[in-house]
């Protein structure tokens, strides 16, 4: 009997230390890796700082290709108290995280078994809620990213484009602050991309238009076209956008605050079709010189309906008829015939922002094929 325990003890220890030895052969060391590593991709308005790197631009975004079973993400708040990102893995959406500012965020991941993962983080707000700044990851591996998206497109727009107000499914709308119900990677503008294998990059300002913004008459904030061309898409000139990403595609919706009455307290003139229509001339020349070769397709508003819209595509028409006659440069013009304004203040809600790319989606396809 003694002689049998002592054999089942045995038994028992050798089995412990199998366990454990192979639980260790499993369990790898994860590697930190700092933001200038060569296999993250960054995309859309950023910017490189020392042991960083600044997503600025709503949507704006570092992807890159990890092996391993866990993930821990370092990111940080410019803005205070806070800001959102969105993480995907293998193109699925997971889910917006609330990052703070008062020090480095980590987020730990659970990782699909698979020998590796692509992995996309997203700055889910705009550009003037404040960086959001990738401090780098904790991995087992990186692997080298390889970008072979069919196309690139960029969206610029006002905050339909930014995906602002669109989704209340962590706070409840006209609660909490005005980007805590931003999601810009649920916008229609990444969706279209996604459906369409694009690169995109969103260049968006809440509130702005071609020649005035929602509530001001350019006297005290700046339009589309003075931002355009400055990285942070605000008037500091002394960080230019490098336009670098050249898109085959450019997608404009801005009327939507022009055609607006404001707060209905401060003074608003009537719409002045022949301003908003030289303004939009003039800013599409801007950008037929950073893109000589791109292809732009204007969008009416998906928030405006009757006479309103009536106007919006009349001027948008006159600044086809001019790239046409002037330039021999064809345009597209794409309407939406539907309002989507479900979400928050009027806006349109994430689940109409999907309907909203699988409407542009087929036309967008149509002229990069073309």
């Amino acid at each position: 009997m003694f002689m049998r325990s002592i054999f089942f003890r045995k038994q028992t220890v050798c089995f412990m230390l199998l366990f454990t030895l192979i639980a260790c052969k499993k369990e790898k060391p994860l590697i930190f890796f700092e933001p200038e590593n060569s296999n993250f991709n960054y995309s859309g308005r950023t910017l490189s700082k020392e042991k960083s790197v600044a997503l600025i631009g709503s949507a704006s975004s570092v992807e890159f290709v990890v092996k391993g079973d866990i993930l821990n993400l370092y990111v940080q708040s410019e803005y205070q108290p806070r800001n959102y990102v969105v993480l995907t893995i293998n193109g699925r959406y997971q889910k917006r995280y609330k990052i703070t500012g008062d020090s480095i965020n980590k987020i730990t991941v659970q990782l699909p078994q698979k020998k590796q993962n692509t992995i996309g983080v997203y700055k889910a707000t705009e550009a003037a809620s404040g960086e959001v700044i990738f401090h780098g990851v904790d991995t087992e591996a990186l692997v080298p990213f390889k970008n072979i998206k069919a196309y690139s497109i960029e969206f610029i727009g006002d905050s339909i484009t930014c995906g602002a107000l669109s989704d209340n499914s962590d706070i409840d709308c006209n609660k909490g602050e005005y980007i805590d119900q931003h999601n810009a990677y649920l916008s229609y503008g990444p969706q279209v991309a996604k459906a369409l294998n694009a690169n995109f990059v969103l260049s968006s300002v809440s509130g702005i238009g071609m020649y005035r913004n929602w509530n001001d008459e350019n006297m005290n904030e700046p339009i589309m076209p003075q931002v355009y061309q400055n990285l942070y898409l605000n008037t500091d000139s002394s960080k230019p956008y490098a336009f670098s990403f050249q898109p085959d595609l450019v997608s404009i919706c801005l009327g939507t605050n022009d055609m607006s009455d404001g707060d209905g307290v401060k003074k608003r003139l009537p719409f002045n079709s022949k301003k908003y229509t030289e303004n939009y001339i003039n800013f599409v020349k801007m950008i037929y010189s950073h893109y000589p070769k791109t292809k732009i397709v204007m969008l009416n508003s998906p928030m405006i309906q009757g006479n309103r819209n009536d106007m919006l595509v009349a001027c948008l028409k006159d600044v086809q008829s001019y790239f046409k006659e002037n330039q021999n440069k064809e345009m597209s013009i794409f309407e939406f015939n539907e309002l989507y304004v479900n979400g928050c203040s009027y806006h349109p809600s994430v689940e109409e922002n999907k309907v909203m790319a699988e409407k542009l989606a087929p036309f967008f396809k149509k002229l990069l094929n073309n």
